[in-house]
Parts: structure tokens; C-alpha cells; sequence
């Protein structure tokens, strides 16, 4: 393949990527998690005030980085704020990652780089939390980005590729903890592949393993890169020290997952082949297929051409230590998989690559690319499913705690009552609800002035005063002499198996029901 046809063939898959990820953003209900993001970076922009809370939030980068989005489309307030330009970034970092891949242009085939790029740019998981506004996508970018330079530094050592992996690997930290676990699995790496290279007197090639005079660089930018972030570009120091503190409580969570405790096959399972309900076979099997090709052709190369210092390796080692300890913590999401499933990308662009190679007859090569092409076009048919079919169903195995698409007519209820009133949106509502029953409320009713929130009904004062009331399930039924004979009551889902009930004031109701009736 000349050079031409490959910037084509990598412009082509940029843009799928983006025909995947940019579309309908805003279809999707806001993620409990999303709108807690939400409002955090909403305080940021009006306030430009951000303070690290170590205990229950991850890391700043996240909405430093949504600045320059919101701002470029003037969204200055976060009423004005909306789904579509908070997704937005994640979206940009999701296609962002394809670039990456370039990290390894020197020793991957070009059809390996294009492989590994386009299974990037339609994996259902890949592209699923490229439209979600939380950390993992950034976080994704980032540990490539800092195994790509790490790499060129390994095959390559100069100080401009330290100041790249120090950078990348501030940036990690700055975005989520678990970063650790990253760090520990590519030191891990490089470990592997030095003993490798004492046992396996074969290895044709030896790589450079960072001294500490670039361990010390790398370090110095890494911290400094991390700090600036952590301290409100100085404005807290003191978030520098919490960033540290908060191990104690991610390694408290992890050990004690409770909800999102599962077994340490969960994210094979999810990756190979998961169904629910009435849904379709969820796999991306072919990636994980491909990446154990990737893996034999590494160690074995069939010719001696082929024995060139091959990222494959130390690809393997880092995703299969990465891998091993996100599967054995008990605490799971399923976006926690990115972080090792793009090593599996990788590693599946090889294989597919070499497989290509390996086959000399015309018709096999032909065969083999009948075999991919259906492949890909299922995993395109899966990323679309999972993306603009079943975004909020269970029966998508990336779905996960997300919020029902039945709490949007809550939403909508609730505004079109305040269409109604006088005061508009300046009507009075009460939320009474625990605090897990409560988002994403605070995001859907940031456009409203006065909103309460409480945990009971003693708190709250009483529901007289109120045009609204929204409570969970359990609150309804402990309040019902406050609300039976005043309120008109209706049920919504939030989330599976949770329900949230919205009492309207009887003289709004029959109000709502007039107009409704007359339009």
C-alpha cells in the first residue's frame, strides 16, 4: 500500500469515527454520573472556582478541558449548557485516539495501523463511551498517548519523547486514580520483555530500558503536569495532598464494590459475548481473535524481516497485567474495560495485518478479507444498535445503571407545569428523595430558581408551599397523608427498579389537564 492510499484509508476511518460519535449526542438521558460531572464543571464556568473532593470524584482534567468546548459554542452559564457540548469532548478524545496509533508507524504495517484504527473507530464499547460525559475516554487517550511515547522512547530514547510520556502520564493522573494501575502494568511490561530478552536468546532486537536520569524527567514533568490541575492551577494547593489521600478510599471502594461487585470473568464475558432479553448476541469477538493472532505473530514472526522491535509485545504484557488486575478488583463498571480493551485493539490491527501477510495465494487473501469485512460490518451493525437503538436499554451490556428514557417525560411534565404557572420556571419545587434517587434531577432542573432537596419530609417543611413535589418511591408511601388528598400522583422510572414519583398540586393539575384537553 503506498503512502497515498494510506493517509486516504486513515482519513476515511477519522471521519466513520466521527459518523458514530457526533450524531444525536444528545439522545441519550444523562447518566447519573454524566450530570454529577455536569454540575461540577458548571461551577467552573460561571465561578471558575474548582476544589479536588478526593472523596467521591475523580480527577479535574475532565472539566478544565470542557472549557475551551463550551466557551467556542458560548455556552457561559450552565443553564445554557446542554448534553451535546458537554459530549463533545469525550467525543473529540474518542477520534483523537485513532491519531495515536501513529505512535507505532514505525514498526506496525500500514494495514495494521488502519486495522487497529478502524476497530477503534467502530467497537461499540469504544464509540458508546466516547458519548458520555465522563473521564474514561480522556483517560483512554491518555494511557495511549503515554504508551506511545514510552514506546518510542524504548526503541528511540531522547529527551523530547521523556517530556511526552511524563506528559501523558500527568495527564492520567490528573483524569482518574486508577492510573496507578497503568503505571504498575507498563513498568510491569518492560520488566517482562527485559527477562524475555535474557531467556530468549532469539530476540533479534533490544530495547533501552529508561535509566533513572529519564525516570527522574519523566517523573518531574509527570507531577508537575498532575499538580497544576489537582491545585486549581495553584489556586488550591491543597488539592495537590488530597489527590494523594484519595487512594485510601478508592482502595476502601474497591475492596467493598457492594452493587458493583462482580466476578473477575465479567469483562471477558462482556467482550466476548453477552445476551439479555430479547436483545441481539452482544460480541466483539473478532477484536479479541484477532488480538491472539497479533500475539502468536509477535513471538513467532514467520520470517526474518519480520524481527523488528514489534510494539506487540510489550502491548501484550501491558494489557494482560492491566487486564488481570481490573479483573480481579470486585468493583466493576464496564467502561473501566477501556483501558486494557484498547491494547486489545492494538494488538487486533496487528494480527490482521500479519494474517494478510501470511497469506500468499490470491483467492486466500481474498477469503480472509471476506472473513474481516463481515466481521467489521457486524461489529458496525453492533456499534450502531448500541448506540442509537438500545442507548438506554439493559439489553445493551454498555448500558449500566443509565437512566430511563421514562424520566424524560418527568422532565417534560414538570416543564410543561411550569409553562403554566405565573412565576414559570420560578415555581417552588421540593425534591425529597436520598441522595442515589436524586440525580441526574439537579442537572434536568438547573434552569429552575427555586428547587430544594431533601432526604425527608421533616426536612422539607411540609409540601404546602410546593407547586411540585418529586420523591422516591419509598418517600411517597411514608408521606401519603401529607399528599394523598392535595396532589395528583404519577410514577416514572429512573433506572431499573427505581421508581420516582411526582406529586402536582391539584389546582395545577386541573389546570394542566384543561389546557391539555383544549389544545
Amino acid at each position: 500500500m503506498n503512502k497515498t492510499a494510506y493517509r486516504r484509508f486513515l482519513l476515511v476511518i477519522f471521519i466513520v469515527a466521527l459518523l458514530f460519535r457526533l450524531p444525536r449526542l444528545g439522545l441519550r438521558p444523562m447518566h447519573h454520573d454524566e450530570a454529577n460531572q455536569a454540575l461540577k464543571f458548571g461551577m467552573l464556568l460561571e465561578k471558575g472556582e474548582y476544589r479536588y473532593d478526593k472523596a467521591d470524584h475523580h480527577g479535574p482534567s475532565l472539566y478544565y478541558l470542557t472549557l475551551p468546548v463550551a466557551r467556542a459554542l458560548s455556552q457561559t452559564t450552565l443553564t445554557k449548557l446542554n448534553e451535546v457540548t458537554l459530549r463533545l469532548l469525550p467525543v473529540l478524545f474518542g477520534t483523537g485516539i485513532i491519531l495515536l496509533l501513529l505512535f507505532f508507524s514505525k514498526e506496525m504495517s500500514r494495514a495494521a495501523i488502519l486495522f487497529a484504527g478502524l476497530f477503534a473507530a467502530i467497537s461499540p464499547a469504544m464509540v458508546y463511551y466516547s458519548r458520555f460525559y465522563i473521564q474514561e475516554m480522556l483517560f483512554t487517550f491518555f494511557i495511549l498517548g503515554f504508551l506511545g511515547s514510552l514506546w518510542r522512547y524504548l526503541t528511540a530514547p531522547s529527551v523530547r519523547r521523556v517530556l511526552m510520556a511524563g506528559f501523558f502520564a500527568g495527564m492520567m493522573f490528573a483524569t482518574k486514580e486508577t492510573s496507578i494501575i497503568i503505571f504498575a502494568s507498563a513498568g510491569g511490561a518492560i520488566v517482562l520483555i527485559v527477562i524475555l530478552q535474557k531467556i530468549w536468546p532469539q530476540t533479534p532486537y533490544r530495547l533501552t530500558v529508561p535509566g533513572l536520569p529519564a525516570l527522574i524527567l519523566g517523573g518531574v514533568v509527570g507531577l508537575a503536569t498532575a499538580a497544576a490541575f489537582f491545585s486549581s492551577f495553584f489556586k488550591n494547593p491543597r488539592g495537590i495532598w488530597d489527590s494523594v489521600l484519595a487512594f485510601g478510599g478508592y482502595f476502601e471502594k474497591g475492596g467493598t464494590a457492594g452493587l458493583h461487585a462482580h466476578p473477575w470473568w465479567y469483562y471477558l464475558k462482556l467482550l466476548a459475548a453477552t445476551k439479555s432479553g430479547a436483545g441481539p448476541l452482544w460480541s466483539e469477538a473478532l477484536i479479541l481473535a484477532l488480538a491472539l493472532a497479533g500475539i502468536v505473530s509477535a513471538f513467532f514472526p514467520r520470517a526474518q524481516k519480520q524481527m523488528v522491535p514489534s510494539p506487540a509485545r510489550f502491548i501484550f504484557f501491558y494489557t494482560l497485567l492491566a487486564a488481570a488486575v481490573f479483573s480481579l478488583i470486585p468493583y466493576k463498571t464496564p467502561w473501566n474495560l477501556l483501558p486494557f480493551f484498547i491494547g486489545f485493539i492494538i494488538l487486533a490491527g496487528i494480527g490482521a495485518g500479519a494474517l494478510l501477510e501470511a497469506v500468499r495465494e490470491n483467492y486466500l487473501k481474498a477469503l480472509v478479507l471476506v472473513v474481516l469485512a463481515a466481521g467489521i460490518f457486524h461489529l458496525g451493525k453492533l456499534c450502531y444498535l448500541a448506540n442509537f437503538k438500545f442507548y438506554a436499554d439493559p439489553v445493551n451490556p454498555y448500558v449500566y445503571a443509565q437512566t430511563s428514557t421514562d424520566y424524560l417525560k418527568l422532565v417534560k411534565r414538570v416543564n410543561d407545569l411550569a409553562a403554566l404557572q405565573p412565576s414559570g420556571k420560578g415555581m417552588l419545587i421540593k425534591v425529597v428523595c436520598n441522595p442515589e434517587e436524586t440525580w441526574p434531577l439537579p442537572w434536568s432542573l438547573r434552569g429552575f430558581g427555586r428547587v430544594g432537596y431533601w432526604k425527608d419530609a421533616r426536612g422539607a417543611g411540609g409540601f404546602d408551599d410546593a407547586a411540585v413535589v418529586i420523591s422516591s418511591r419509598e418517600e411517597a408511601e411514608k408521606n401519603a397523608p401529607l399528599l394523598r388528598d392535595r396532589f395528583q400522583t404519577e410514577y416514572y422510572g429512573l433506572r431499573p427498579g427505581v421508581f420516582l414519583v411526582l406529586h402536582i398540586r391539584q389546582d395545577l393539575w386541573q389546570k394542566f389537564m384543561k389546557e391539555k384537553a383544549g389544545s
